[in-house]
């Protein structure tokens, strides 16, 4: 893969995104980049206020952007049809599924979901099932999902889905992830069976200094490893700018493959192939995690013959 950054981005003027978690971090640099293009970006968040104000900052440092906010609460499945149902455009060229949660301590959703599989996987995979409509009629639309490379740590169990037996909050984590990468295998191999030309591809930022890290600590009182984790994303993390490329690659580089994984290089920023466990491309659990997703959120996909 060639060297590739912010300013190998395509003309996106007319193009309509989508980005979850788009007030901080890695989903609000992916925002500011596609904007800076001259995309309209819809910046989906859970927050009212944080959304807003990084509505307003991105406006400040790009003259012109075209940003809105949309309230989006990945933890909510109401929320999630009512932002899907209220997004007021009839194309959609970008979904970007960013937001996410790591490492907390046990907890479920507004639908009793744990809350990192509920979050990092079904609010996503219910959103991209009732915008896939809007995507579908968009020529040439992605749908870019952000993974982690700590979905090496496990597969999904598809008998503990909601980690009821047993939680641990790093384990959850991983197989979330796990899930991001079996949701994207799973809708690109339903999409080319159609004959559609709508990319899923996955993407992730390598360690890179956002506020997932030191969300879990904070929530549990831990502030040595509040701290610690502090420490380690000021001297050693990638920038939020940088973590974002891969997702940037992956939404707009011409050619990007569907199943594809994208991450950062283990030598300067260029994105590049990112190795996925061989579990992610399980077909067999590709189709069971989907049919248990479709179970759980109600959200039935809908692909036709192109």
């Amino acid at each position: 893969m060639a060297a590739w950054n912010t300013e190998d981005i395509p003309d996106l003027s007319g193009r309509v995104a989508v980005v979850t978690g788009a007030n901080s971090g890695i989903g609000y640099a992916t925002a500011r980049e596609l904007a800076r293009r001259g995309a309209t970006v819809v910046l989906a968040c859970r927050s009212e206020r944080r959304g807003t104000e990084a509505g307003d900052r991105m406006a400040a440092e790009v003259p012109g952007a075209d940003v809105t906010f949309a309230r989006l609460d990945l933890a909510d499945l109401a929320s999630v049809r009512e932002f899907a149902a209220g997004l007021p455009y009839d194309r959609l060229d970008l979904l970007v599924n960013n937001a996410g949660v790591m490492a907390l301590p046990y907890g479920t959703t507004a639908d009793g979901f744990e809350q990192q599989f509920g979050i990092n996987h079904l609010g996503h995979f219910a959103l991209a099932g009732l915008l896939l409509p809007a995507l579908l009629r968009t020529p040439g639309a992605r749908v870019i999902t952000v993974s982690s490379w700590m979905h090496a740590v496990s597969n999904v169990d598809l008998t503990d889905l909601n980690s009821e037996r047993r939680y641990h909050r790093w384990l959850a984590y991983g197989r979330s992830k796990t899930a991001n990468l079996l949701f994207t295998h799973e809708l690109s191999r339903r999409l080319a069976a159609q004959g559609s030309d709508v990319v899923a591809a996955a993407a992730h930022p390598g360690y890179a200094d956002t506020n997932l890290q030191t969300a879990g600590p904070r929530m549990t009182g831990r502030r040595l490893t509040e701290t610690l984790m502090r420490t380690g994303n000021r001297f050693f993390a990638r920038s939020a700018p940088s973590g974002a490329l891969p997702t940037l690659y992956a939404a707009t580089a011409p050619g990007v493959r569907p199943d594809s994984f994208t991450g950062p290089p283990l030598v300067g920023v260029s994105p590049a192939p990112a190795r996925r466990a061989p579990w992610t491309v399980d077909d067999r659990m590709g189709r069971l995690l989907w049919e248990a997703s479709e179970r759980l959120t109600g959200v039935v996909y809908d692909v036709p013959k192109a």
